[in-house]
Order: structure tokens, then C-alpha cells, then sequence
């Protein structure tokens, strides 16, 4: 087991040390022309940017004095989600690389094409050019115009007193439009004033590409995390339940899960949860796990606005994993300090159906794991429940005890794409609704977000299931 662990570490290393030296080759190395500051400032920033990150994974889970998780968390957590989009960004240039490299070369093949051209010459220059650019041509019409020429004028002979040599040796002075122009020097491959001017094709597409992944990157973050500090929209969801009664038709519970207060978010995400929660008017309200992430110390201030929450009949509790890494006693005493009623595997008998709460399957390691038959083992099958318990895999214990109604979160919803993917192999449900047998199962997506506070492709909710009996 030992090696196993051993081993999948290792890959996991690895895969990371290549996919963040992959980000650095093609943003900064591809996109220079040789050693320097950007290439050593790349370093710097993926090398700092991590070590941030694991800070503040260290600092969360140890316990450091909470001053210190806010000041890492901002930028140790969301270095986390752009290194995932850079990531990702690189690898999607791969395939545009060869693509834009092809375009710009047949640009430049374009170009020099329509460069090689000739030239026509002005009307009225034909002789200058006749001249001065063919001398074969000059030389035969020379020749065939003499012979007349000389027939027309009188033959004289030299003065004896005229140079001889200067007749015979010296030649006539070529006018300026004979005179052939000099040649540009060609220009100076290793001149750097050339090299930054004109950066070479290659360079070229690297730098595109290399902005565009950048420029995608920060903008799926910067869009993710918005939306998470805007808080949670409401979702609407219609549940029938078979053995729900008519008087109880409509009846409204709204759902949150994974609120994740902690060094990011606080205070002021808690009071926006709480504010949505009371715009929807429910009849119960149901907080399904991972409430926080830290210390009742740290964090009591930051969960104090749940005393606000409103029902008609009340709000409910049950842990989630998290809990456990926080210290599940003491937040299960302060939430029900808050007014909320905590269900550790136990049992409530409402109007129209039961409602019941087990504890994260975290506990375990506690000894404060779930505990189905203690909950559930005793009831009345005739009426309708609704069971709260933090994560999907615990819907096969539901099914055999007979729940009609099972309300989780656990999942984000992969809160990052593509995470996803991951998240979907790991659980029953990923989010939504969907039937077990006699047993359906509701996922939220949460309201918050753990580490980064980002969310891609799962966007946070609040959901107010309104049962609907099928007497009706």
C-alpha cells in the first residue's frame, strides 16, 4: 500500500513539474530570443505562485494564526486556478500553433511574391530607359544608325595640331541617366536593432499564442471568481413524493451546501447567503455540510449572520467532511448556539413527512461516522422522508431504508472545469436530481467555492425543492 501511495505520488509530481515547465517554455522562453529578465521572471512567478499555494493549503489544514491564511489564500488559491488555465490554454495553442504558422508563412510567401514583379516603366521614358537599362539594344541601334550618319556629313580629316590620343583612347562621359546606381548594402542579420524590429516568424506565432493563452486564462478566472463573490443565484426544482400528503403539496425547503467560510470567504458571503435564503420564503431550510473551513475561534464572527435565518419550520444541520478537518463538536454547538437544529444521525417528525440527518461519512475516523439504522431504523414507513447527509455516495444506505428523498452536496459540481470530470467518476450524481429506485437524490453545487474562489462551468446555487404530492 505503502508503494502504491509512493508511486502515485511521484506520477502526480511529475505530471506537475512537466505541465508547469510546459507554461513556462511557451510563455516565456518561446516568446523571447534568449536568456534575460522575462525568462527569470517566469521562474520566479510560477515558482512563487505555487509556493503560495502550498502555504496556504499548509496554513488552512495546520492551524496558523488566521492573519496569516487571509494574506496567503488570495493569491495562493487563485494562482491555483490560472496555473489550470494556463495550463490548459498552452496545450489549446498546440493545436493552433502549426495552423497560425502555416497562415503567416503564406503571407510572407504572398508578399515576395508581388515584390519579384517587374516594374513598368513611366510613359514618355522609354528611350532613358532604353538606355540605361539595356546596353545590347543600345549597342545594335548605335550600329545601324552610323553608316548614314556618315554618309551625311562632309569627311575631314583631323588637325594635325589637334591630340591624337585624345581622339582615339578617351571616351565619351556617360550622361547621369547612363550612369548605373550603387547598390544598397544588404542588411545585417546580426544587428540587434534589426532583431527586435522585425522578430522572426517563429517568434511571431509564439507570441500570439502565448498572449492568447494568457489573455483566456485570466479572463476564465477573473469570470469565475465573480461569480462567486457575487454569491449564489436560486434554483427551483419540483420533487414528487408518492406518499406525500395533499395538505402538504408545495410545501418548500431550500437547500445550501458548501458555503466554505474561511480565510476568503467571510463575513460578508455568509450575510448574502443568508439574505437569498430568506428572499425565498421557505418552510424549512436544510444546510447539508461544509459549512466552514477553520476554527470556531477564527470563524464564529464570519458564520454569525446564520441567526438571521428565517423558516416557518425551522433550519437544519448536518456535517460535512470539513467539518471533521475543523473541529465538528464545536461548530455543532455554535450553529445550534445560532438557532440552527443540528441532526447527528437522529430523527424529526414534521406535519406531513420525517425528516431526518446523518453525519458525514468523515466521522468515521471520530467515531462520529453516519448511522442509518439509529436515524432512520425505527420509523413509519407509511409517511413520507426527506433525509439530509452531506455526500451522494450515501444514497445506496438511503435506498435501503426506504427514503423517499435524499438532500446532498459534497461535489461543486466540479467547481472548476475540467474537474468535472473527476467529480463524476467519484460520485453517484455530480448535481441535479435523479432517481435510485424508489429513492431520488438531490445534489447542489454549493454556494461557496473551497480553495479557489472560483467556479468554471458549475456555477453556485441555492435550491428551493417544492414537494409535490402526487394526491394532488
Amino acid at each position: 500500500m505503502v508503494i502504491v501511495f509512493v508511486l502515485v505520488a511521484l506520477l502526480v509530481l511529475s505530471v506537475l513539474v512537466a505541465g508547469n515547465w510546459l507554461v513556462w517554455r511557451r510563455l516565456f522562453r518561446d516568446t523571447t530570443r534568449g536568456p534575460g529578465f522575462v525568462r527569470r521572471a517566469g521562474v520566479v512567478v510560477i515558482a512563487g505562485g505555487w509556493a503560495l499555494t502550498v502555504g496556504a493549503l499548509v496554513a488552512e489544514r495546520g492551524g496558523a494564526p488566521f492573519l496569516l491564511q487571509q494574506i496567503l489564500a488570495w493569491p495562493g488559491f487563485l494562482w491555483l486556478a490560472l496555473s489550470i488555465y494556463l495550463l490548459l490554454g498552452v496545450l489549446a495553442g498546440e493545436l493552433l500553433r502549426p495552423l497560425l504558422r502555416r497562415w503567416v508563412e503564406r503571407r510572407a510567401r504572398a508578399e515576395e511574391t508581388v515584390g519579384e514583379q517587374p516594374v513598368l516603366a513611366p510613359a514618355g521614358a522609354t528611350a532613358v530607359t532604353a538606355l540605361t537599362t539595356t546596353p545590347a539594344t543600345t549597342s545594335a541601334t548605335t550600329s545601324a544608325t552610323t553608316p548614314a550618319t556618315k554618309s551625311a556629313e562632309p569627311q575631314t580629316l583631323p588637325s594635325s595640331s589637334a591630340p591624337t590620343s585624345a581622339l582615339t583612347t578617351a571616351p565619351p562621359s556617360p550622361s547621369v541617366s547612363e550612369q548605373a546606381p550603387t547598390p544598397a548594402p544588404d542588411p545585417d542579420p546580426t544587428d540587434p536593432s534589426r532583431s527586435l524590429a522585425a522578430p522572426t516568424r517563429r517568434l511571431f506565432v509564439s507570441r500570439v499564442v502565448a498572449g492568447a493563452a494568457a489573455a483566456a486564462a485570466v479572463g476564465t478566472v477573473g469570470y469565475g471568481t465573480y461569480g462567486v463573490l457575487r454569491g449564489p443565484k436560486v434554483k427551483r426544482v419540483t420533487v414528487p413524493l408518492a406518499k406525500l400528503p395533499r395538505a402538504a403539496h408545495g410545501y418548500r425547503i431550500a437547500v445550501v451546501s458548501d458555503i466554505h467560510l474561511g480565510p476568503v470567504l467571510g463575513r460578508g458571503f455568509a450575510q448574502k447567503v443568508v439574505d437569498t435564503i430568506n428572499g425565498t420564503q421557505p418552510d424549512l431550510i436544510a444546510v447539508v455540510g461544509d459549512l466552514v473551513d477553520g476554527s470556531v475561534k477564527d470563524l464564529g464572527p464570519a458564520a454569525a449572520p446564520l441567526a438571521q435565518l428565517r423558516a416557518r419550520h425551522g433550519a437544519f444541520f448536518v456535517t460535512g467532511n470539513h467539518e471533521y478537518f475543523s473541529g465538528a463538536e464545536q461548530w455543532v454547538d455554535e450553529v445550534r448556539r445560532l438557532g440552527l437544529r443540528p441532526l447527528e444521525n437522529a430523527r424529526t417528525e414534521l406535519p406531513h413527512f420525517d425528516l431526518a440527518g446523518v453525519n458525514d461519512v468523515a466521522g468515521e475516523s471520530e467515531g462520529q461516522g453516519p448511522d442509518f439504522a439509529k436515524a432512520l431504523g425505527d420509523r413509519d414507513r407509511a409517511r413520507a422522508c426527506v433525509l439530509l447527509a452531506h455526500q451522494p455516495v450515501q444514497i445506496h444506505d438511503a435506498v435501503d431504508h426506504g427514503v423517499d428523498l435524499q438532500l446532498s452536496g459534497h461535489t461543486h459540481g466540479g467547481q472548476l472545469w475540467p474537474g468535472n470530470l473527476v467529480a463524476d467518476l467519484a460520485n453517484p450524481t455530480l448535481a441535479g436530481l435523479e432517481r435510485y429506485g424508489d429513492t431520488q437524490l438531490y445534489v447542489s453545487r454549493g454556494a461557496g467555492a473551497w480553495g479557489p474562489p472560483t467556479r468554471v462551468g458549475a456555477p453556485s446555487d441555492i435550491t428551493v425543492i417544492e414537494l409535490a404530492s402526487r394526491q394532488a
